[in-house]
């Protein structure tokens, strides 16, 4: 019997799915997936501008009172800390000193203090050390390196849309893998391999629009995530990438919509580097309407694992289809 919820009739947020094709049996996308297509929008995404600002990690990494947070980005060590108001300060990971490690030091009452021989510092320019600018967007921290991006630089990075703050869940998942963000970036804009390269995750995908012109650059997906046995949750999910090192899944349509998946891509090495390492730094914002969420967000703490590990198993695969587009344009033999 069903209920009914503001008017609305309830529904299940699980679908039984009808028995479909097998892995073998399932239509093939090769034809659909068009290198010059797949080319194309990797080349229109690079082509935008970032105001040279690079995803770092998660914002709750970056705890008030807690250790410096340090990374490697585009081969500059850099540092974040919170000062004793929580407020966000980040420069070069290197001691002007004598070069120690900051990321290593501690923070005293919202101060970094050097390890070695005690430089304090609170944010501000001193013996050497300048601040890089920094943003908090409440779910990741960015840092502007324009040495690094050699861009017009922006005040602020464009942080994609997302649900209300406080109506989702977030976490964040990061890896690492052997490759440039261009390799990353491309896995994501090619939406095709989804349900061949993941098909514990993803079943009847189906690409229903390509992107239309330069302006348009959205590819538009129906596919079903599979959640157990012939479980699912069926949704329309549109990809789209606002800037170079970042594409946005957003949930347009099902279960969940107004949800966002951000993969953000952050180069760990300088340019030209031999052995290019890139991070992954994904954030899942999961949202539904449905008034039984809350408790969902109640329950973060023990969700956000969950999240992380299933983000985990695709990453484990995405990395090592991003790690041989790397090896093979590294021999002239990639075909996109």
């Amino acid at each position: 019997m069903s209920e009914r919820t503001g008017g609305k009739r309830w529904t299940p947020p699980l679908r039984l799915r009808r028995s479909g094709p097998g892995w073998a049996a399932q239509a093939p996308t090769w034809r659909q997936a068009r290198p010059a297509l797949i080319a194309h929008a990797l080349k229109r995404a690079s082509a935008r501008p970032s105001g040279n600002w690079f995803v770092v990690g998660a914002s709750r990494n970056v705890r008030a009172g807690g250790r410096p947070y340090g990374r490697t980005v585009g081969g500059v060590e850099v540092v974040l800390w919170r000062s004793d108001t929580g407020d966000l300060r980040a420069g070069p990971g290197v001691c002007p000193h004598l070069g120690a490690p900051l990321r290593d030091s501690r923070v005293a009452c919202g101060t970094l203090v050097c390890h070695w021989h005690g430089l304090a510092l609170d944010g501000s320019p001193l013996a050497g050390w300048d601040p890089y600018p920094v943003h908090d967007d409440g779910v990741l921290v960015w840092v502007r390196l324009d040495r690094v991006g050699g861009e017009e630089p922006t005040d602020r990075p464009a942080v994609p849309v997302r649900p209300a703050t406080g109506s989702g869940v977030d976490t964040v998942f990061t890896a690492v893998g052997r490759c440039e963000p261009q390799d990353v970036v491309a896995n994501r804009l090619d939406p095709w391999h989804g349900s061949w390269f993941h098909p514990y995750s993803f079943v009847d995908l189906a690409v229903a629009r390509e992107p239309q012109g330069e302006e348009d650059d959205a590819f538009v997906v129906d596919v079903s995530f599979r959640v157990a046995g012939r479980l699912v949750v069926p949704v329309r999910a549109e990809f789209t990438a606002p800037e170079p090192r970042t594409v946005v899944m957003r949930i347009t349509d099902g279960e969940g919509a107004t949800s966002v998946v951000e993969t953000h891509a952050t180069p760990l090495t300088g340019p030209d580097h031999a052995h290019p390492c890139t991070a992954v730094v994904e954030a899942t914002i999961a949202a539904s309407n449905r008034p039984g969420f809350a408790l969902a967000r109640a329950a973060a703490p023990v969700l956000r694992p969950l999240i992380r590990r299933t983000a985990g198993r695709l990453w484990r695969d995405d990395l090592a289809y991003a790690e041989r587009r790397w090896a093979l344009r590294g021999t002239g033999r990639f075909p996109g």
